[in-house]
Protein backbone atom coordinates (compact mmCIF):
# COMPACT_ATOMS: atom_id res chain seq x y z
CA UNK A 1 0.00 0.00 0.00
CA UNK A 2 2.46 2.35 0.66
CA UNK A 3 5.11 1.32 -2.12
CA UNK A 4 2.98 -0.24 -4.88
CA UNK A 5 4.01 0.95 -8.10
CA UNK A 6 1.77 0.81 -11.29
CA UNK A 7 1.94 -1.66 -14.49
CA UNK A 8 -0.20 -2.78 -17.39
CA UNK A 9 -0.56 -6.13 -15.02
CA UNK A 10 -1.88 -4.27 -12.11
CA UNK A 11 -0.40 -2.58 -9.12
CA UNK A 12 3.33 -4.31 -7.93
CA UNK A 13 4.64 -4.62 -4.38
CA UNK A 14 8.52 -4.69 -4.33
CA UNK A 15 9.87 -7.35 -1.53
CA UNK A 16 12.99 -5.40 0.13
CA UNK A 17 15.58 -7.80 1.51
CA UNK A 18 16.17 -5.51 4.11
CA UNK A 19 14.45 -5.92 7.45
CA UNK A 20 14.84 -2.50 7.83
CA UNK A 21 12.99 -1.59 4.79
CA UNK A 22 10.38 -4.02 5.28
CA UNK A 23 9.52 -2.43 8.75
CA UNK A 24 9.62 1.13 7.97
CA UNK A 25 7.19 -0.08 4.85
CA UNK A 26 4.47 -1.84 6.97
CA UNK A 27 4.51 1.03 9.65
CA UNK A 28 3.87 3.14 6.87
CA UNK A 29 1.46 1.21 5.34
CA UNK A 30 -0.45 0.31 8.37
CA UNK A 31 -0.63 4.53 9.20
CA UNK A 32 -2.11 5.45 5.64
CA UNK A 33 -4.46 2.23 6.36
CA UNK A 34 -5.69 4.31 9.39
CA UNK A 35 -6.10 7.13 7.88
CA UNK A 36 -7.49 6.21 4.90
CA UNK A 37 -10.46 4.04 6.90
CA UNK A 38 -10.65 6.58 9.17
CA UNK A 39 -9.80 4.51 12.00
CA UNK A 40 -12.68 1.87 11.38
CA UNK A 41 -10.29 -1.28 11.48
CA UNK A 42 -9.67 -0.53 15.17
CA UNK A 43 -7.42 1.99 14.72
CA UNK A 44 -7.55 5.78 16.28
CA UNK A 45 -9.53 7.94 14.31
CA UNK A 46 -7.01 10.97 12.39
CA UNK A 47 -6.46 13.74 14.54
CA UNK A 48 -4.89 17.04 13.82
CA UNK A 49 -2.47 18.08 16.61
CA UNK A 50 -4.27 20.65 18.74
CA UNK A 51 -4.95 24.31 17.45
CA UNK A 52 -4.73 22.77 13.89
CA UNK A 53 -8.05 20.89 14.23
CA UNK A 54 -10.74 22.36 11.60
CA UNK A 55 -13.78 24.18 13.46
CA UNK A 56 -17.02 25.35 12.19
CA UNK A 57 -17.01 28.83 12.41
CA UNK A 58 -20.38 30.40 10.50
CA UNK A 59 -22.75 27.60 10.34
CA UNK A 60 -23.43 26.49 6.61
CA UNK A 61 -26.20 27.06 5.04
CA UNK A 62 -28.94 24.72 4.45
CA UNK A 63 -28.52 24.56 0.49
CA UNK A 64 -24.75 25.73 -0.60
CA UNK A 65 -23.76 26.46 -3.79
CA UNK A 66 -20.04 27.42 -3.85
CA UNK A 67 -16.95 26.07 -2.26
CA UNK A 68 -13.92 28.34 -2.00
CA UNK A 69 -10.15 28.77 0.15
CA UNK A 70 -9.21 31.84 1.64
CA UNK A 71 -5.39 31.00 2.30
CA UNK A 72 -4.43 33.66 3.82
CA UNK A 73 -6.97 32.74 6.89
CA UNK A 74 -6.66 29.11 5.89
CA UNK A 75 -10.27 28.97 5.75
CA UNK A 76 -12.83 27.04 3.87
CA UNK A 77 -15.86 28.93 2.74
CA UNK A 78 -18.69 26.93 1.87
CA UNK A 79 -21.33 29.00 0.65
CA UNK A 80 -21.61 31.93 4.04
CA UNK A 81 -20.46 29.11 5.98
CA UNK A 82 -16.45 29.29 7.32
CA UNK A 83 -14.73 25.98 8.21
CA UNK A 84 -11.16 26.65 9.68
CA UNK A 85 -8.47 25.97 10.33
CA UNK A 86 -7.87 24.52 6.94
CA UNK A 87 -4.28 23.57 5.78
CA UNK A 88 -3.52 24.48 1.90
CA UNK A 89 -2.72 20.72 1.63
CA UNK A 90 -6.01 19.54 2.15
CA UNK A 91 -7.42 21.90 -0.04
CA UNK A 92 -4.89 21.32 -2.91
CA UNK A 93 -4.97 17.67 -2.34
CA UNK A 94 -6.18 15.72 -5.78
CA UNK A 95 -6.82 12.73 -6.78
CA UNK A 96 -6.80 12.21 -10.51
CA UNK A 97 -6.29 15.93 -10.83
CA UNK A 98 -9.16 16.48 -8.86
CA UNK A 99 -9.16 18.95 -6.07
CA UNK A 100 -10.95 15.77 -3.34
CA UNK A 101 -12.61 18.44 -1.63
CA UNK A 102 -14.41 19.64 -4.63
CA UNK A 103 -15.33 17.04 -5.68
CA UNK A 104 -17.30 15.64 -2.33
CA UNK A 105 -18.58 18.71 -2.25
CA UNK A 106 -20.11 19.09 -5.58
CA UNK A 107 -21.69 16.05 -4.87
CA UNK A 108 -23.54 16.92 -1.34
CA UNK A 109 -24.37 20.39 -2.83
CA UNK A 110 -26.40 18.26 -6.04
CA UNK A 111 -27.53 16.28 -3.54
CA UNK A 112 -28.80 18.82 -1.32
CA UNK A 113 -30.51 21.23 -4.39
CA UNK A 114 -32.37 17.90 -5.78
CA UNK A 115 -30.00 17.66 -8.01
CA UNK A 116 -27.88 14.09 -9.28
CA UNK A 117 -23.91 14.19 -9.64
CA UNK A 118 -24.30 15.54 -13.48
CA UNK A 119 -26.66 18.92 -12.46
CA UNK A 120 -29.59 17.17 -13.76
CA UNK A 121 -32.68 16.86 -11.84
CA UNK A 122 -32.89 14.11 -9.77
CA UNK A 123 -34.55 10.43 -10.50
CA UNK A 124 -34.92 7.24 -8.97
CA UNK A 125 -33.95 6.47 -4.90
CA UNK A 126 -32.25 9.91 -5.62
CA UNK A 127 -35.32 11.48 -5.85
CA UNK A 128 -36.34 11.00 -2.66
CA UNK A 129 -32.92 11.71 -1.07
CA UNK A 130 -31.50 14.39 1.47
CA UNK A 131 -32.66 17.71 0.88
CA UNK A 132 -30.46 20.28 2.45
CA UNK A 133 -27.11 19.97 4.39
CA UNK A 134 -27.43 17.39 7.22
CA UNK A 135 -24.98 17.87 10.28
CA UNK A 136 -23.63 14.64 9.30
CA UNK A 137 -21.82 15.91 6.34
CA UNK A 138 -20.38 18.79 8.37
CA UNK A 139 -18.56 15.94 10.46
CA UNK A 140 -18.05 14.15 7.60
CA UNK A 141 -15.96 17.59 5.71
CA UNK A 142 -14.26 17.74 9.29
CA UNK A 143 -12.94 14.51 9.47
CA UNK A 144 -12.11 14.74 5.21
CA UNK A 145 -10.20 17.95 5.97
CA UNK A 146 -8.18 16.13 8.84
CA UNK A 147 -7.68 12.96 6.51
CA UNK A 148 -6.44 14.79 3.71
CA UNK A 149 -3.92 17.19 5.82
CA UNK A 150 -2.60 13.57 7.26
CA UNK A 151 -2.09 12.18 3.99
CA UNK A 152 -0.19 15.14 3.07
CA UNK A 153 2.24 14.59 5.75
CA UNK A 154 2.75 11.01 4.36
CA UNK A 155 4.75 12.43 1.04
CA UNK A 156 7.80 12.90 3.02
CA UNK A 157 7.74 9.38 4.44
CA UNK A 158 6.64 7.33 1.34
CA UNK A 159 9.37 9.11 -0.76
CA UNK A 160 12.05 8.13 1.50
CA UNK A 161 10.53 4.46 1.70
CA UNK A 162 10.38 4.38 -2.40
CA UNK A 163 14.26 5.87 -2.11
CA UNK A 164 15.13 2.81 0.13
CA UNK A 165 13.26 0.43 -2.12
CA UNK A 166 15.17 1.93 -5.52
CA UNK A 167 18.61 1.45 -4.07
CA UNK A 168 18.48 -1.52 -1.67
CA UNK A 169 18.30 -5.21 -2.61
CA UNK A 170 14.67 -6.56 -3.54
CA UNK A 171 13.54 -10.68 -3.50
CA UNK A 172 12.42 -11.83 -6.46
CA UNK A 173 11.27 -14.82 -7.89
CA UNK A 174 14.13 -16.79 -7.69
CA UNK A 175 14.64 -16.34 -3.75
CA UNK A 176 10.75 -16.84 -3.57
CA UNK A 177 10.89 -20.23 -5.36
CA UNK A 178 14.19 -21.44 -3.33
CA UNK A 179 12.32 -20.28 -0.01
CA UNK A 180 9.32 -22.63 -1.45
CA UNK A 181 7.08 -19.96 -1.63
CA UNK A 182 6.26 -20.16 -5.35
CA UNK A 183 4.58 -21.48 -7.11
CA UNK A 184 2.26 -20.94 -5.32
CA UNK A 185 -0.47 -23.98 -4.27
CA UNK A 186 -3.64 -24.46 -6.37
CA UNK A 187 -5.53 -24.86 -3.10
CA UNK A 188 -4.12 -21.22 -2.04
CA UNK A 189 -5.97 -20.13 -4.99
CA UNK A 190 -9.52 -21.67 -4.17
CA UNK A 191 -11.96 -19.41 -2.28
CA UNK A 192 -12.01 -20.36 1.12
CA UNK A 193 -14.89 -23.02 2.14
CA UNK A 194 -16.98 -24.11 5.11
CA UNK A 195 -18.31 -26.73 3.45
CA UNK A 196 -15.63 -28.95 4.81
CA UNK A 197 -15.12 -27.32 8.12
CA UNK A 198 -14.99 -30.25 10.81
CA UNK A 199 -18.77 -29.02 12.98
CA UNK A 200 -18.68 -28.75 16.85
CA UNK A 201 -20.64 -27.35 19.25
CA UNK A 202 -23.83 -27.90 20.48
CA UNK A 203 -26.05 -29.67 17.82
CA UNK A 204 -22.88 -29.76 15.25
CA UNK A 205 -22.94 -25.79 15.02
CA UNK A 206 -19.66 -23.95 14.45
CA UNK A 207 -18.71 -20.06 14.67
CA UNK A 208 -17.40 -18.52 11.40
CA UNK A 209 -14.64 -16.50 12.56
Amino acid sequence: MAAARPSAAGPRVPLPADGAVWSQGVALGRELLRLQSRGARGGERPRLPGGRRPYVRAAIPARPTELSYDAGDEALIVGDGRISPVPAEAWEFTVGGVRVLELWFGRRAAAAAGRGPDGAAADGLDAVGARGWPREWTSELLELITVLALLDGTAGPRKELRGALEAGPLIGPAELRAAGVLPVPTSARRPASVLGHQEEGPEGQFALL
